[in-house]
């Protein structure tokens, strides 16, 4: 899972940060390119414009603070539109979403903690609805049916898994849990458009919001990946938490049909989620009892590349060095994730607590070889 997620401020707050942030954005205007040019500090978040024309939208992020920021695109509900993470101090990033005609919130997240400081903004006229190329049109029912596919799926796995938490056999649980992970992981670029699916079955301990207590409010995967390793036994709150995980993954199975997806979401979603292996997964901090780090690792790197073969015709076309680029970082990372494979077509991997720092290095630096021009498809495919 990605860190923590952004709720709902109370209605105060929100009135309190909008006319704050508001009534400075429009001074940040650079004007002219079209461009929405997001000025992001520790205690501001500027726009250039809090009103721009529907469509395919390039919004152009400074981080002129000293905390890494975060930049989100928000549905009124919450869900998110577009997001890029880890932006540091003194850096930029672009990203590139369509937006359909309405109203959004715009957050900045500095130390990528909190709530975020929000400016509402509206999208204007036609645009974001209009018709895209047929190739585009089938890229994304294909994802979205692999997306229902790999949650179809999971839910026998994840049954499985519940099971044996509910029979107390934890042998057995701990061999049913990576596999049970499978196919969430591997729809993870689009696991925002599922709204708050995400926070309820994959959360970290650290990933929850402020003032939530974890022997109340934390459910899913890690909470009882953390009875099954590190603790070794299956309490009753378990069994009742392994009926929850099903009654939520039956939620996100129905509601794939529904998500919304776009070209640009699934490219910056396949991006986002690499820069989630590299600052949770090759850390070891997603898996921290089980270590199965690597079976989440392979299975996003899977979801990221269905995500980029689907768009692969369209970026040929506009951009074909890059796809060039991606072709070779995609199998280069898969290469050295085989590496680790205890079967040869199967999903068990080293356990990640056997893999020494230099190795761990090396996967990064192949993570980061891969986010650098995967970062380029969003802009390729909306060109």
């Amino acid at each position: 899972m990605r860190p923590a997620r952004l709720t709902v401020l109370a209605a105060a707050a929100v009135v309190a940060t909008l006319t704050a942030v508001t009534g400075c954005a429009e001074k940040s205007d650079k004007g002219g390119d079209g461009a929405i040019h997001v000025n992001a500090t520790d205690t501001a978040c500027e726009l250039s414009k809090t009103e721009f024309p529907a469509g395919k939208v390039s919004i152009e992020v400074e981080n002129k603070g000293s905390k890494v920021t975060e930049l989100y695109v928000l549905f009124p509900d919450d869900r998110i539109v577009a997001e890029r993470e880890n932006i540091g101090p003194g850096t930029k990033a672009t990203i590139t979403a369509e937006i359909k005609a309405g109203e959004y919130a715009f957050a900045c997240k500095p130390g990528m903690k909190g709530d975020g400081i929000r400016t509402q903004v509206k999208a204007t006229g036609q645009g974001g609805g209009e018709k895209r190329s047929p190739e585009l049109d089938a890229a994304v029912a294909s994802y979205r049916k692999y997306a229902q596919e790999q949650a179809d799926e999971t839910l026998p796995k994840a049954q499985a898994f519940a099971d044996a938490v509910k029979a107390g056999d934890l042998e057995a649980a701990k061999k049913a849990y990576a596999p049970s992970r499978l196919g969430w992981e591997r729809t993870e670029p689009v696991a925002e458009s599922f709204g708050d699916i995400d926070p309820k079955v994959d959360v970290r301990e650290d990933g929850l919001e402020a003032g939530q207590d974890p022997a109340k409010d934390w459910t899913g995967w890690h909470r009882l990946e953390k009875s099954l390793f590190q603790d070794g036994k299956i309490t009753d709150g378990d069994k009742k938490l392994a009926d929850t995980l099903i009654t939520d993954l039956t939620d996100w199975q129905k509601k794939v049909g529904q998500a919304e997806i776009t070209p640009t979401s699934m490219a910056n979603g396949a991006k986002e989620l690499l820069d989630e292996v590299a600052t949770g997964k090759v850390t070891g901090e997603e898996e921290r009892y089980s270590h199965t780090d690597l079976v989440d690792f392979k299975a996003n790197l899977e979801g990221a590349q269905k995500a980029y073969e689907l768009l692969k015709p369209t970026a040929q076309k506009n951009d074909a060095e890059l796809v060039k680029q991606l072709d070779t970082q995609f199998a280069a990372l898969s290469t050295l994730l085989d590496k680790y494979r205890a079967d040869k077509n199967g999903y068990e991997f080293t356990s990640y607590d056997k893999v020494a720092d230099a190795e761990r290095k090396e996967l990064s630096d192949g993570v980061n070889a891969l986010a650098e021009p995967l970062s380029k498809l969003a802009a390729a495919v909306a060109k």
